[in-house]
């Protein structure tokens, strides 16, 4: 062991020691996150995507950042049960919960897909107290697509 390596042992050893001795409100301030859970965000988005198989909602802030997000598969719906209204409303359920606190009163929401899901989505966020702003429908649709294959000659 060097002489370098002792003495940088021996300078973590002491600022781990001025670490332990801090106060509590020192410590405190440490320990928080420094994220957007700390900030109360009053405007957002929320996507829906409600596929055939899935529905899945995300709530971002305006600038993109992601707040809380859910899924039916991940409440626990299996099968063709995930693609249900029951099982969407579910989920604005359980993203309200996530964003009592913090999260963001007033919301852009974007619905992406085809399915009955996103419907009772944006039903039961607007029961679930939620101010909307706007709706915008995100559905990609194919503009003519790739060339068609040649005629087939006989």
């Amino acid at each position: 062991m060097g002489k370098k390596k002792i003495a940088e042992k021996i300078t973590e050893e002491v600022s781990r020691e001025e670490k332990a001795t801090s106060t509590p409100a020192e410590v405190k301030s440490a320990s928080q996150p420094t994220g957007g859970q700390a900030k109360k965000i009053e405007t957002g988005c929320v996507y829906i995507s409600a596929s055939y198989n899935n529905t899945m909602v995300t709530v971002t802030d305006e600038k993109g950042n992601v707040v809380a997000w859910a899924s039916s598969g991940a409440l626990g719906f299996s099968g063709p049960k995930k693609a249900t209204p029951f099982a969407s409303s579910k989920i604005i359920a359980a993203i309200t919960e996530k964003v009592r606190k913090s999260g963001p009163l007033n919301v852009h929401v974007k619905l992406k897909g085809a399915s009955s899901g996103r419907d009772a989505a944006l039903r039961s966020l607007a029961n679930q107290g939620f101010n909307i702003l706007s709706i915008a429908d995100i559905t990609p649709i194919a503009h003519n697509g790739p060339r068609p294959k040649k005629a087939r000659r006989i």
